[in-house]
């Protein structure tokens, strides 16, 4: 047991690896929990620090301390990932213009289109690698809104180029650091005003949850943003944080196996028969290839696999596969023959050995 005198961690010292253990924890104290403890509480007495759930809650501010621990700002949580994304839009002033990507993930990329249609918002659509493009669209704009990788295309920004040109229109920008996570990439060191993250995928990394988060680097910016929580509703429960929380222990060690799994089979797939393109950016668990025979075969082999599951989401423990374009509302730039491949982290000659065989039943 260490001496009382002896001086508290700075996380700052510490390894990613380790703060993802160690962020967020009660205070270390004779008697006191191990773990966060989950406070099912929507009031509270009256004269402290927390009176109503909608505002903050226990369990919320340790899922709060430990993501912003590892991004390097201010997080706030909210119910889903698209709660938190409309928090970001809501600040946005009225008319002004928003830098996107072309193909974002679904549910942002239809939002960012119905605010444009009645002119809450002027949309200008980017490819994100292409740096000069960005830079074009960004003359003059409010926001700057990045994936990297993209869902689903897994197109990569130059983030610190990308960040710095926006700043230069004093751009407020936004990076979606769902795929990547904190494990692999931290936006805020970039530059970046404001990560996004669906908890739900990878932090969570059980499939068991639904929760959203934004982290600032300005606690300004972070106020506006919890207060936009406050007024549209999108406090996360106290279960949901709890489960977040616990997943968030192993998001190291899940990426990695993960990541170990996926460059070992993408390397397989650039050479499989049925496969006319495998995007992959050489990093994370995540990636896509385009199946030959269209968007039938892409189809055949959701119904084929055993071992991988046929389920829309990603980042969970199980490796998870689907056509993106099944979707309505995808965009068109998605092939109809994409399948998005999300790498858990099961045996990856399981994994291989399933694909294989699944790949070769579509009949391309």
């Amino acid at each position: 047991m260490p001496a009382d005198d002896a001086a508290p961690l700075d996380e700052a010292d510490l390894s990613i690896d380790t703060v993802v253990v160690r962020a967020g924890r009660p205070v270390v104290a004779p008697g006191q929990p191990l773990n966060a403890p989950i406070v099912p509480a929507s009031a509270f007495h009256a004269g402290g620090d927390i009176e109503y759930a909608r505002e903050t809650a226990p369990t919320t501010a340790d899922f709060e301390r430990a993501l912003g621990a590892l991004e390097g700002g201010t997080a706030i949580a909210y119910s889903s990932g698209m709660a938190a994304a409309n928090a970001m839009l809501d600040l946005v002033p009225m008319g002004a213009v928003v830098v996107a990507p072309s193909a974002a993930y679904t549910g942002v990329a239809v939002r960012l289109r119905e605010l444009a249609a009645i002119g809450r918002i002027d949309l200008r659509i980017v490819e994100v690698d292409d740096t000069p493009a960005v830079a074009a669209a960004c003359e003059g704009a409010a926001l700057l809104w990045l994936e990297s990788p993209t869902n689903p295309l897994m197109q990569v920004a130059e983030l610190r180029r990308c960040i710095a040109l926006a700043h230069t229109w004093d751009a407020l920008v936004l990076v979606d650091n769902t795929f990547a996570t904190p494990i692999l990439q931290r936006p805020l060191a970039d530059g970046a005003d404001v990560v996004l993250h669906s908890v739900t995928k990878a932090i969570g990394g059980h499939s068991d949850l639904l929760m959203g988060a934004l982290v600032a680097t300005e606690p300004d910016l972070a106020e506006r943003l919890r207060i936009r929580r406050v007024l549209l509703g999108a406090a996360p429960g106290a279960f949901d944080c709890f489960l977040a929380l616990r997943g968030l222990r192993t998001l190291a060690l899940r990426v990695e196996r993960g990541q170990a799994t996926a460059r070992d089979l993408t390397a397989r797939l650039a050479d499989h028969p049925t496969v006319e393109a495998v995007r992959y950016p050489g990093f994370g668990t995540m990636a896509a290839i385009d199946i030959r025979g269209g968007a039938d075969a892409a189809d055949r082999l959701g119904s084929a696999v055993r071992v991988w599951t046929h389920a829309t989401s990603l980042g969970g423990v199980e490796s998870l596969l689907e056509r993106r374009r099944r979707w309505p509302l995808e965009s068109e730039r998605v092939p109809d023959n994409l399948v998005r491949l999300s790498f858990g982290i099961e045996s990856a000659d399981d994994l291989w050995s399933d694909l294989d065989q699944a790949l070769r039943s579509t009949g391309a």
